[in-house]
């Protein structure tokens, strides 16, 4: 299960390049259902979405080059290419409501920095372990408009449009 809330971004993070990152190609083969391949730096795999917008069935399968470069060939619309950055978020904030993470709790946002056609969006996600701590999430101030519902931020919606 996928459990996840995307942003757009008032401003990047300082020495952003100081933070892991990878390149990442995908090509979207259907998008409803949504199957893709995608390519992260030199690993290959097939991914099942199930429906769902903050949450849904995510299944990998891994792929060899050969067979994701044959399927890329098949694929619908355009080719995403991104540069994804992990940055951790030590002591994420959370609505009163629910129960203070312990001290160690991190969450890591996935911050997307679009190539072209795409450039120059730039959004974030932040992956949650249950819907619980995804909608009472309070993100920091660096984020601007939460597009989690907004289907026109989707990779899959993006391989056959632009925004």
């Amino acid at each position: 299960m996928e459990i996840e809330r995307k942003f757009t971004l008032k401003t990047l993070p300082e020495n952003l390049e100081a933070y892991p990152h990878h390149h990442i190609e995908q090509a979207y083969l259907s998008v409803d259902p949504v199957v893709r391949v995608r390519k992260e730096d030199t690993q290959y795999y097939l991914t099942y979405k199930g429906k769902g917008m903050m949450a849904r069935e995510e299944s990998n399968l891994p792929l060899n080059e050969a067979a994701y470069y044959h399927l890329r060939a098949k694929a619908d619309g355009n080719i995403i290419s991104k540069t994804r950055y992990r940055i951790p978020l030590p002591h994420p904030r959370f609505k009163e409501c629910c129960p203070t993470p312990p001290d160690n709790y991190t969450l890591t946002i996935e911050l997307d920095v679009f190539d072209p056609p795409f450039a120059p969006l730039i959004m974030a996600e932040v992956e949650f372990g249950s819907k619980e701590a995804a909608e009472n999430f309070l993100p920091p101030d660096w984020f601007d408009e939460d597009v989690t519902y907004c289907k026109e931020y989707h990779n899959s919606y993006l391989a056959l449009h632009r925004i």
